[in-house]
Parts: structure tokens; C-alpha cells; sequence
């Protein structure tokens, strides 16, 4: 689906995969933002926040060109939540829609709030691990390098350790992941390595990411929009190797 660069789009925002649930509206790069921590009470709140963007924005849900959705990593639950309103409001108003990466929203932030370059968005994916990504800057917006992972946390410290040697940029990190796992991500000790804490991902970075994905037509129909679950994936992948054999 190609659309006309030149003209600006509408999108609205969903994002529910982890504590935080939030909603946004970008017209262009202008962008109305509800966040709130609000763990379980996803489903009671988002059709609401959606409303409120739209209402401060003067906007009728029929005008919206795309709806964006965090399409994970993230809780389980989180993430189907997401999906499952996006699927509902893109076939209501026959719209396409743009799942976009929760780690990556992450990175986006700390770009825009932090001034980073490169980042490694990490969150807590319970069982002892955590999603993972590599992020670095490009065009303005940050873009993941090889794929994201689901691993124990000493993977992640490792890469983190292995990043700095190799490449000598400041890196920030962020993310549950990191807030999780404090003593096993020991990171004090490296000079090149910013924490922020507290960060959860936000419809805001969504939709600022979806706003450029829509520039380059990358909108997809309902049955392609699918929530990732990187550890189905691991999961998937073993059952393709056994099959193939």
C-alpha cells in the first residue's frame, strides 16, 4: 500500500504490554498522548483514552488514516489486549493497520527524552528472562540491528559488556528488564553505560514511529497485523527444525 508521502497522515496509538496502558494520536508529528500504570486494568481503560485523544484533538474516529499497536514483546495478556482493540477499530472503520515493536518505542524515547544514539530497551519477560533488542540511530529514528531476543539476563549483560569494548559509544539502557534485574545486569561499573529507570513503553513512541512507517507504506490488513511472542518463536523455530529432518 503506497501512500502520498507529502500529506499527514492520522494515526491512533495503542500500547498495552506491560503496566503501563496508553493511547495516542499523531497528526504528523504532532502528537496527543493518555498514559497511565494502571497493571490489569488495561481493558477497562483504553477504549476510553482512545476516545479522550481523539476528543482533544477534535478528530472522529472515521478520520484516522491507521491504527498503530505495540505488537510486543510484552505480557501476554498485554500484548493479545493491544492487538485484539487494534484488529476490532481497524475493521470498524476499514482501515489498515501498523503493528510496531515495543522495545523499539522504548529506544525511540530514550532517543528523544535522552538524546541516545544507542540503546539496548530491555523488558522483563518474566520466568527468569528478558526481551531484548539492539538499537541504534539512523534518519532520526532509532532502528533495530540483527533481531530482537528473548534470553536469561546474563546473555543481555554480556552483549552490553561485549558492546562498549567494541564499539566505544555511550549506550543507554532502559526498560523493566533492566529495573528487574539489577544485581544480574551489574552494570555500575561501565563509564559508557546510562540507566534510566522507570521506563515503560508509551503510545507517544508508537505513534511517532508509525507515523514514518506509514510514509514508506508499510500499513498491513488485519490478518498480517500479529502480535510477537519471541518465545512462540523459539518455540516455533525447534518445531521446524524437527519437521525438516
Amino acid at each position: 500500500m503506497n501512500h502520498h508521502s507529502n500529506k499527514t497522515p492520522i494515526i491512533l496509538a495503542i500500547e498495552t504490554a506491560t503496566e503501563a496502558c496508553s493511547a495516542a494520536l499523531a497528526i504528523g508529528d504532532n502528537i496527543i498522548t493518555r498514559f497511565v500504570i494502571a497493571p490489569r486494568e488495561h481493558t477497562k481503560l483504553i477504549l476510553s483514552m482512545m476516545d479522550d485523544v481523539l476528543k482533544d484533538a477534535g478528530v472522529k474516529l472515521a478520520q484516522v488514516d491507521a491504527i498503530a499497536f505495540s505488537r510486543g514483546p510484552g505480557a501476554f495478556t498485554g500484548v493479545r489486549i493491544a492487538t485484539g482493540v487494534a484488529h476490532g477499530v481497524s475493521l470498524a472503520i476499514d482501515k489498515p493497520l501498523l503493528p510496531i515493536s515495543t522495545l523499539a518505542a522504548i529506544a525511540q524515547q530514550m532517543h528523544e527524552e535522552q538524546g541516545a544514539d544507542c540503546c539496548l530497551p530491555a523488558i522483563d519477560a518474566r520466568m527468569g528472562e528478558v526481551y531484548w533488542g539492539k538499537y541504534l540511530l539512523k534518519n532520526g529514528l532509532m532502528v533495530l540491528q540483527h533481531e530482537e531476543a528473548v534470553n536469561k539476563p546474563d546473555v543481555l549483560q554480556a552483549t552490553c559488556i561485549y558492546l562498549i569494548e567494541a564499539e566505544k559509544s555511550e549506550w543507554f539502557v532502559a526498560g523493566s528488564g533492566w529495573d528487574e534485574y539489577t544485581e544480574q545486569l551489574n552494570i555500575e561499573a561501565l563509564s559508557t553505560v546510562k540507566k534510566i529507570d522507570n521506563i515503560l513503553p508509551s503510545a507517544k513512541y508508537i505513534a511517532r514511529l508509525a507515523v514514518e512507517d506509514w510514509k514508506q507504506g508499510k500499513t498491513v490488513a488485519v490478518e498480517q497485523a500479529q502480535p510477537i511472542y519471541l518465545r512462540d518463536k523459539v518455540a516455533q523455530t525447534i518445531a521446524e527444525r524437527n519437521n525438516a529432518k
